[in-house]
């Protein structure tokens, strides 16, 4: 192929996007390609050009080309530099125009990117899940949920559809089960949704108003989510700091905030999703006298609810609510297994009876063979019997983890001691790209859920589970992530 003189790029990807900077690259290069401004036998700067033309490390770009030159885009000549080979790539964005545009119309925002290649990620059977957020499969009950099963079927004389709050022996069984955590909730407040984040978008959809600020720490899980913000609300994101959310801190907001728009506080008061924190007791008392004071209604996400290591559980927020201001979210996803499907709103009747008008119109109840194995699940004990034993492990796992921890990342972040659910919050003591961190991870077959997922602003931090892998694959995985920053660092 004769050498030609590199094409000239006026052109730098916008660092201020969800999109990564790798992504941007691949996208920009891709559409000058099917564009035909670069036409076969073009050639680009070198990868050492390139990066300083776009303003990031070399690893990016190297990302971004061999991504391309995988497809058959691209080839790189030793000493003679890069060059297109194809432009048949363009075929594959010739989509139909009118779909095209549907796509682009829904009102439900799509994933990040990021988001979205872990989604896919988690699929590949070669990834070690450091960040995952879900109980590992190997600690299924098998025998207990066989057990279940074949008793809840001898209950079962049809499977048409449940009533709109969902089944009455769920229910019941559940009220039952919430006492135990300091709830009082008869079955007539109880709502059975498909998960948790249905009762998210349940409560998006019927009891928010257009533009309503939502409330929530700074980082949260709602972060990485978009079912607000597809509903038009805005996230607000407010500091934290050991004892939990700084919530004096909303009090400019809310004297701020049109008096058309209504305003809603999401909260993670134990074992926080990323970070682990618990919010104490104290915090809990004043945070709720605060929001009943501002008529701040709470959205009380209790996911990790069950899943202290020691102690009596973190009395919820809801076991202290005289007013009703507090919608509870409990989900068996943390809990017991996520495909179960199986979420619960607690909130005053007229509440869960709007939502449960509204969950109708969607999908007309959850599984009834879920609710009727989860039932049986509850009343037999063996829910409670399997919790117990699942805190045992997850305790195990944390303590091995943090050893882990104290050996390899020491003099390279901070972190602090969980006392339930399934996250270490990992604070890098550098500015490390997360983005190149991310795809150097993929690369050693380590998937990580980087912190500015859950966050308003760049934080340099990794959600770590140490629920889904076992505590050798943890290592394994730490100590070769503790490498990849330490190169990253030189």
């Amino acid at each position: 192929m004769k050498k030609e003189n590199p094409i000239q790029i006026i052109w730098e990807p916008d660092k201020s996007q969800n999109i990564p900077v790798y992504q941007q690259i691949i996208n920009f290069m891709c559409g000058c390609i099917s564009d035909g401004k670069w036409p076969v036998g073009t050639r680009l700067p070198s990868r050492r050009e390139l990066a300083e033309k776009f303003q990031v490390n070399r690893s990016t770009i190297s990302y971004a080309l061999d991504e391309l030159t995988a497809w058959g885009v691209l080839e790189g000549h030793h000493g003679a530099g890069t060059y297109v080979i194809s432009n048949t790539w363009s075929l594959l964005l010739q989509e139909s125009p009118v779909w095209n545009q549907y796509v682009n119309s829904g009102f439900f925002r799509k994933n990040s990117e990021m988001i979205q290649e872990i989604n896919n990620l988690e699929a590949d059977p070669e990834m070690v899940r450091l960040g995952t957020g879900e109980p590992d499969p190997r600690l299924f009950p098998t025998e207990a949920w066989r057990e279940a099963v074949m008793n809840s079927s001898s209950r079962l004389s049809s499977l048409g559809y449940l009533e709109p709050l969902g089944l009455p022996e769920l229910r019941k069984a559940l009220s039952l089960h919430m006492k135990t955590l300091g709830i009082e909730a008869p079955p007539e407040t109880i709502l059975i949704t498909s998960g948790s984040l249905q009762g998210l978008q349940l409560i998006s959809a019927c009891l928010l108003k257009k533009g309503s600020l939502v409330y929530t720490e700074a980082p949260t899980y709602l972060k990485s989510l978009q079912v607000f913000q597809s509903a038009g609300l805005k996230l607000t994101g407010i500091p934290m700091d050991k004892e939990g959310i700084q919530f004096w801190k909303m009090g400019t907001l809310l004297k701020k905030e049109p008096s058309d728009y209504s305003s809603v506080l999401y909260t993670i008061p134990t074992n926080h999703n990323p970070t682990g924190r618990n919010m104490t007791p104290e915090r809990r008392r004043d945070l709720l006298e605060y929001c009943i004071r501002n008529r701040l209604p709470i959205i009380e996400d209790g996911a990790y609810q069950e899943l202290c290591f020691s102690g009596e559980n973190r009395t919820p927020l809801k076991a202290s609510d005289p007013s009703g201001m507090v919608i509870y979210l409990g989900s068996a996803s943390k809990s017991f297994a996520p495909g179960l499907r199986i979420g619960w709103i607690i909130a005053p009747e007229p509440i869960v009876q709007r939502l449960g008008d509204a969950k109708m119109q969607m999908d007309y109840g959850a599984s009834s063979v879920s609710q009727w194995v989860f039932t049986e699940l509850l009343e037999s004990g063996r829910y409670r019997e399997y919790g117990i034993e699942l805190r045992k492990e997850l305790k195990l796992r944390r303590d091995k983890a943090l050893r882990v921890l104290d050996q390899y990342f020491m003099s390279l972040a901070d972190w602090e001691v969980p006392e339930g659910g399934f996250y270490i919050w990992l604070r890098l003591k550098r500015n490390t790209p997360m983005e190149v961190l991310f795809q150097e991870a993929v690369r050693s077959h380590i998937l990580l859920n980087p912190g500015d997922l859950y966050d308003f602003a760049h934080n340099h931090s990794l959600r770590l589970s140490y629920a889904y892998t076992s505590s050798d694959e943890f290592e394994r995985a730490a100590q070769e992530l503790s490498v990849l920053i330490r190169k990253m660092e030189v």
